[in-house]
């Protein structure tokens, strides 16, 4: 059936035509452990030097912003599971991303809560990472053991004590971790908090090296 970019509306065309893309996921120089902007030539931000997060690497698609903000919104909260192959597609664009996904031995979709989850109706994180790979996804393994208020809600501080030890590996599956390297697939990272704990408690399970990939970035630390 045709179809309508969301961004430019022009028919018929994908959820995101090429030239929507081409117009505004341009790659931009990123730390590789935070993927905030950095300028060219620098590979880690001074934050990330001073005090190097549990990721081993972070790849973003895009800023978070106009035309991206809406659309993942809209994915995320208004029930729009369709919206997975458009991001998957996105990300699979981004620098580096083939490559990390290639290197990873097991791709781990960011967990929601189960009242999270009826909320939803759907996990944007597993419907991406499925889409991203398949045969490598395990939607298991990483365990959301409490339930936490919205991160949006909250500020820096707030955020890491909401998601301190929310995370846990499947007991039963801990043999899928030792010594291997785990890549988190999630929508948007804002200051980190979630993913850095939900790297830490890989890490702690045994896993070798842990990295991410989002779609989105957004501006803050």
């Amino acid at each position: 059936m045709p179809a309508q970019c969301a961004v430019c509306r022009r028919w018929p065309a994908r959820s995101l035509c090429d030239s929507c893309v081409a117009r505004f996921a341009q790659p931009v120089p990123r730390c590789a452990t935070c993927a905030l902007p950095v300028a060219p030539g620098v590979i880690r931000c001074g934050a990330c030097r001073r005090e190097p997060p549990p990721l081993d690497g972070c790849i973003a698609a895009v800023t978070w912003g106009f035309p991206w903000s809406a659309a993942i919104a809209s994915y995320k909260f208004a029930g729009q599971p369709g919206w997975a192959a458009a991001w998957a597609t996105l990300l699979r664009s981004a620098p580096w991303a083939e490559p990390a996904l290639e290197a990873a031995d097991c791709v781990v979709p960011m967990p929601l809560s189960a009242q999270r989850l009826r909320e939803r109706g759907f996990n944007q994180a597993l419907e991406i990472a499925r889409r991203l790979a398949p045969t490598k996804t395990d939607a298991g393994l990483l365990l959301r053991i409490r339930h936490t208020a919205p991160q949006r809600t909250l500020d820096r501080e707030g955020r890491l004590r909401n998601v301190r030890g929310a995370f846990a590996v499947e007991p039963s599956r801990t043999a899928r971790v030792q010594g291997r390297h785990m890549l988190l697939v999630d929508d948007v990272m804002t200051s980190g908090a979630s993913l850095h704990a939900a790297a830490l408690a890989l890490r702690q399970a045994g896993a070798a090296r842990v990295s991410a990939l989002v779609l989105a970035r957004t501006g803050e630390t």
